[in-house]
């Protein structure tokens, strides 16, 4: 029986695949520069997707009250695939001096229900798995979803490049509402395994278990650093690379099918270590390709912009893909299973407040460094971001995640 919930759960992200790849990465940074926004905008709306996680420790406690997770799962996803899929009515709703608050609106309305698709889902999909299975069963399904990924980023970029300005995202969003209607058809098929709830009935009993636990939080706030730093610049890659760069929409989506092919590989090479190494020590590992990827934005300095980019983008691969499946591996699994939704809600509140504050920072930053010298855009700042994340990785990082005895820190 439970492989034809695993077969579903994988079906079901083949349309939302499509559905997020179509709104985010480069196309969400293309929009926004279409609708007139400027780098600190792009910064923020970026920013904003993460910031909503912190109201997930709400969602958390209320969902003890169910003793099923499907439907608010599907009322959730409803909601969430059409406020997003709503934003490419804004050039035809409203003024164009509006289009980008009213962008920002549907923005932040789309992801709020996404922060309780992130605790329910989670949860859920860690009661489906079986643990003896997930490290390889997640290794693939990333692989088939970001191939699928792939495939859509190079279509969408030919698209974009054909049909430029308003007409090509007409096209885009038209293939965005014909997944919306699938993924939430193919949601009414979700297993709804038996919800094991916490045996604390009161918010604060219950927040405390994660907060009290040492190791956790431990690794949860490096991470929650981590990801501060490197969300200063990666999240800003696509605006470096249409706005200061000026290379095309179909290069700059290749780029990012270069990422998502690396990290398909990375997948199955992070799956299958998991079955050798804990979630932290691979997690530790990650941290140097990430730091690596932003240290190459100064080979712009000495070899061609697209070879520099190929390299930046097949080390970010490697480095992401491990982070986010095994980030995602360590809060389902390295957490105990009655608790687990308030866990999830804590490192994804803690997460997501850093991981606002980076792209919102960073957005900033590229627009004070706008009159300096071309290559401080370039990669200046994101050498200097790279350097920073190699030293904490080796020092902080290799003392939390890395450490030979896992009782001590």
């Amino acid at each position: 029986m439970y492989r034809n919930h695993l077969r579903i759960a994988t079906a079901e992200g083949i349309p939302a695949t499509i559905f997020a790849t179509l709104l985010g990465g480069p196309f969400l940074t293309g929009f926004l520069l279409y609708l007139g926004a400027t780098a600190g905008e792009i910064g923020f709306v970026i920013a904003l997707t993460t910031l909503v996680n912190v109201g997930q420790v709400i969602v958390a406690f209320l969902i003890q009250r169910l003793h099923k997770r499907k439907w608010v799962l599907i009322l959730s996803v409803f909601l969430h695939r059409v406020l997003w899929g709503a934003t490419g009515l804004v050039p035809f709703i409203f003024a164009k001096e509006l289009w980008v608050p009213a962008f920002i609106m549907l923005y932040i309305s789309a992801f709020v229900a996404n922060a309780v698709i992130g605790v329910v889902w989670a949860s859920l999909i860690g009661d489906i798995v079986p643990g003896r299975l997930r490290g390889r069963y997640f290794g693939i399904r990333n692989t088939i979803l970001n191939a699928l990924g792939s495939i859509t980023l190079f279509v969408g970029g030919f698209l974009l490049d054909k049909y430029p300005g308003g007409q090509g995202f007409l096209i885009l969003y038209i293939i965005v509402w014909i997944c919306v209607v699938m993924n939430v058809v193919i949601f009414l098929f979700y297993p709804d395994a038996p919800f094991e709830r916490s045996a604390e009935t009161k918010f604060v009993p219950m927040l405390r278990k994660p907060l009290y636990d040492g190791l956790f939080m431990k690794a949860t706030w490096f991470l929650a650093c981590w990801l501060l730093l490197q969300t200063l610049v990666v999240p800003l890659y696509s605006y470096v690379m249409l706005e200061v760069l000026h290379v095309s929409y179909s290069i700059t989506s290749t780029m990012t099918v270069v990422q998502t092919i690396f990290m398909m590989i990375s997948f199955y090479f992070w799956g299958n270590m998991n079955a050798r190494f804990s979630n932290k020590t691979l997690l530790y590992w990650t941290l140097p390709f990430i730091a690596a990827s932003c240290i190459a934005w100064s080979l712009n300095a000495i070899i061609p912009t697209v070879l520099a980019l190929l390299i930046i983008h097949m080390l970010l691969g490697v480095g992401v893909g491990g982070f986010n499946q095994l980030s995602f591996n360590f809060i389902i699994g390295d957490t105990p299973k009655n608790d687990r939704p308030m866990f999830i809600a804590v490192y994804s509140a803690i997460t997501g407040l850093t991981s606002f504050i980076g792209p919102l920072v960073g957005g900033k930053i590229f627009e004070w460094i706008e009159p300096l010298p071309r290559w401080v855009q370039v990669f200046g700042f994101q050498t200097a971001v790279g350097i920073l994340l190699l030293l904490l990785a080796l020092t902080v990082g290799r003392k939390v995640l890395k450490n030979p005895n896992p009782h001590s820190f």
